[in-house]
């Protein structure tokens, strides 16, 4: 008795911890991040640093502005999954540094308090053209093909 009471508390102990060890989020980690390798990197000082410097420290950016080549913006997002679930963003920084010529004009740093949700809307954009029916669909192609010839037909006419 007090043998299989052991074996199903330990039954109960394994199925336990296999279902707590599921439910661990996973953490994924995106973009560039200053504390690679367990050392802080500075931040660049203004008037001081340069776009080589820069590159550098930090490599190259995550992107840059568009229409001028006045700004670069390093980007990393920690991501959280539990099971099943989605993944939602734990953690998201932006680190925008400004170049007035080749020094550093401004650096700022965003978290994801300043982030904004866009939400996307349901709605189907209308397409032009004819609909058709199920009937007209499995019927349509009846008569638009020409009808199979025989052998003879198709070699053409004999000599």
């Amino acid at each position: 008795m007090e043998r299989s009471l052991m074996r199903l508390s330990a039954a109960a102990a394994l199925a336990f911890a296999a279902t707590s060890a599921a439910c661990t989020p996973v953490q994924t980690y995106s973009g560039f991040r200053s504390d690679r390798n367990d050392v802080a990197i500075p931040d660049p000082q203004v008037g001081v640093d340069t776009r080589e410097t820069i590159l550098q420290r930090f490599g190259s950016p995550s992107t840059t502005a568009i229409f001028d080549q006045t700004a670069w913006y390093y980007v990393s997002a920690v991501q959280e999954r539990v099971a099943f679930y989605n993944p939602r963003i734990t953690e998201r920084n932006v680190m925008v540094v400004r170049f007035d010529g080749e020094t550093v004009a401004a650096v700022e740093k965003f978290g994801l308090e300043r982030g904004r949700i866009i939400s996307y809307s349901d709605d189907e954009t209308p397409t032009r053209g004819r609909e058709l029916s199920v009937i007209e669909q499995l019927l349509g192609n009846i008569g638009s093909t020409p009808p199979i010839r025989p052998e003879e037909e198709e070699q053409g006419p004999r000599r």
